[in-house]
């Protein structure tokens, strides 16, 4: 079950987080996968560590802001049967805190690296009758976050062009889902933890783990288990439909 044999699989932000996570999960299950990221050492290392294990991956290095950057990358894929639209950034902020430089930045690599990407790739899957778009949204969609203004804005945008496309592809063979996370631990919030915090590093962890019901932060392997789901063969009647994935946070917390 949830082979991905002979399927090409493009995974932006597949450099690190839980884009690393799926590439390398994918690749165990046999897809062909393309690496997207604007890192080229972070995703040499993830595509080092494929071949390592067996797994076949072709890293591509492009910024998904960049839409000429982005055609290129998917001309050379060809055949994307999967994309994975993981690539992502973060900001800390209310309405008031958020400059206008910094609201362009979200929208620039959150929604529009995310629009690039559809457009690049939507025409290649019309062509072939069966694909799969996954998009990483957020628990943000469904609830406030404290401080997470133009990063919630975002994630909005993501939810509904997963609907969007859902519904205008439907009958061209081509599914789109999306999952909306709760915090996981990744390299990001370690290093907002180390920036913002020094000195109180695993206090701060903790504090950020516990504010979840479960009391841990998701890991990215979890995450990408739900993905490999989604774009497997045996989620074909999923279409149009988000999956929180949050240790109960929007339903449990109060």
């Amino acid at each position: 079950m949830f082979s991905l044999q002979n399927k090409n699989a493009a995974i932006t932000g597949a450099g690190s987080g839980i884009g690393k996570a799926i590439a390398e999960l994918f690749a165990s299950q046999s897809a062909h996968v393309h690496l997207i990221d604007l890192n080229e050492d972070h995703a040499n290392q993830v595509a080092e560590t494929i071949s390592e294990n067996g797994g076949k991956a072709t890293v591509h290095i492009g910024d998904v802001s960049d839409q000429q950057q982005v055609l290129k990358i998917f001309q050379r894929i060809k055949t994307p049967d999967i994309l994975v639209n993981s690539a992502g950034i973060s900001h800390v902020g209310n309405v008031e805190r958020t400059t206008e430089q910094e609201f362009d930045k979200i929208y620039k690599v959150n929604v529009k690296g995310v629009y690039n990407c559809l457009y690049a790739a939507v025409p290649l899957m019309k062509d072939m009758h069966k694909a799969v778009i996954l998009n990483i949204a957020s628990v943000a969609n469904h609830i406030g976050l404290a401080d997470r203004f133009a990063y919630s804005m975002s994630k909005g945008a993501v939810y509904t062009m997963t609907l969007s496309v859902a519904r205008d592809y439907i009958l061209e063979g081509i599914r789109c889902n999306s999952i909306s996370p709760a915090r996981v631990h990744t390299p990001f919030v370690d290093g907002f933890i180390a920036k913002n915090y020094p000195g109180k590093e695993k206090e701060m962890f903790e504090k950020l783990s516990k504010s979840q019901p479960m009391g841990r932060m998701a890991k990215p392997i979890e995450i990408a288990h739900l993905a490999l789901y989604l774009c497997s063969d045996e989620s074909a009647f999923i279409t149009g439909t988000d999956y929180p994935i949050d240790g109960g946070s929007i339903k449990l917390s109060g």
